[in-house]
């Protein structure tokens, strides 16, 4: 049976020569990086190297890097650091609807405490209007949070004229960027962020280890607290190994983002192609042209998208219902229900997230295997009966 592994957006594997790079600091590299002797000096020196790989990646600068053990610490380190370093400024955040749950648990928790967030509408495609922003802001916003791109849908934010909004308010604007860091340019400098998240499972290096980039200058307060890792800014000893992974990764995303794109969108477009002329009923999520490229999402009428999953699983492939994060609740999910999907469509919904490591023959092998299993879910739903 074939091996098709499509769900990227929830961890894609790791390159080879991430491993390599990686490999020396499981045997010899094993010094504490704080400490004065040589073997502390040697880690020390591989992260330091790895934070200008990072940020080489953004265009920011290597001491605008603080590493983290997720995508998710980092956004909750953002979130939570930057507003209590600011709070005497306000107490206004705004977000989006269509936020992960990173973003959006660490909101709710502080209106608990206080906070008052707007959480903004997106169109049909799952796109924030800049004005909308603009309109939100009051004389006591601090920050606005807004994902760089959608790993659900693939919509990609009209983030520089946000930032263009931000910087001329004097607002803190931070960006969750898991989903677009390595797969997409990011120059932090022309979009005017002040804050970007990132995780490097997300472009092919190890799972456990992210990022935040913080522009110089804004302050954060730090909730991992002990030492003075990391500038003082997360304390506790560095993750060596993933550190290391992440800069490899880094710096050959960088180096081939441009064939990575070409590659994998060609794939989407020709998966998504043969999915719309062979199978009927079948909705594109997300805007058409402006989306990650290796994203495919969309809503299949008249089925569930865990049952396709389960019988593509059976062929050996490997797709995501949406976020896997919450895969497992069997809920419409939040992204597609915030643009006006309908509920019953919205549970159809399926995602192929294609990394550098998908070729024809995988598109191809899912093009012979989706079609009849469709056919045999909808033989079963009394709805698409009555439709015939």
């Amino acid at each position: 049976m074939e091996k098709v592994y499509m769900d990227n957006a929830s961890g894609s594997p790791v390159h080879p020569k991430v491993v390599e790079a990686m490999m020396p600091f499981f045997k010899e590299g094993f010094g504490n990086p704080s400490s004065l002797h040589q073997f502390g000096r040697i880690t020390s020196d591989a992260i330091q190297a790895a934070r200008t790989q990072v940020a080489n990646l953004i265009h920011a600068k290597p001491n605008e890097i603080t590493f983290t053990s997720s995508g998710t610490e980092a956004n909750n380190f953002a979130i939570k650091g930057i507003l209590a370093s600011y709070k005497k400024k306000g107490n206004h955040i705004i977000t989006t609807q269509i936020e992960h749950f990173s973003v959006l648990n660490p909101l709710k928790s502080l209106e608990k405490s206080g906070y008052v967030v707007t959480y903004l509408p997106v169109d049909k495609y799952g796109m924030v209007n800049p004005d909308d922003v603009k309109k939100a802001i009051t004389p006591t916003t601090t920050m606005v949070s807004i994902m760089y791109a959608n790993g659900e849908i693939g919509t990609i934010e009209p983030i520089k004229e946000i930032g263009t909004i931000t910087k001329e308010k004097g607002i803190i604007f931070h960006t969750d960027a898991v989903a677009a860091t390595g797969n997409i340019p990011i120059d932090v400098l022309d979009s005017h962020v002040d804050a970007l998240s990132m995780s490097a499972n997300q472009f092919n290096g190890p799972s456990g280890i992210g990022a935040l980039y913080l522009r110089e200058g804004v302050r954060i307060l730090p909730f991992m607290e002990g030492g003075v890792q990391e500038g003082g800014r997360r304390a506790g000893t560095e993750n060596i190994v993933g550190i290391v992974g992440m800069g490899k990764a880094a710096e050959l995303a960088k180096l081939e983002m441009s064939q990575r794109i070409d590659k994998i969108q060609n794939l989407r477009n020709q998966l998504r192609d043969g999915i719309l002329k062979n199978i009927n009923h079948v909705y594109l999520n997300g805007h058409q042209t402006n989306r990650l490229p290796g994203n495919l999402s969309l809503c299949i009428e008249y089925i569930e998208g865990e049952s396709v999953l389960l019988f593509l699983d059976m062929q050996g492939i490997a797709i995501s219902s949406g976020s896997a994060c919450t895969s497992r609740s069997l809920k419409a999910s939040h992204v597609i229900m915030a643009t006006s999907v309908d509920a019953a469509l919205a549970q159809g919904t399926v995602l192929f997230s294609l990394g550098i490591d998908n070729s024809e023959t995988d598109v191809k092998y899912v093009l012979e295997k989706l079609p009849p299993i469709v056919e045999r879910l909808r033989q079963m739903s009394p709805l698409y009966n009555q439709k015939k």
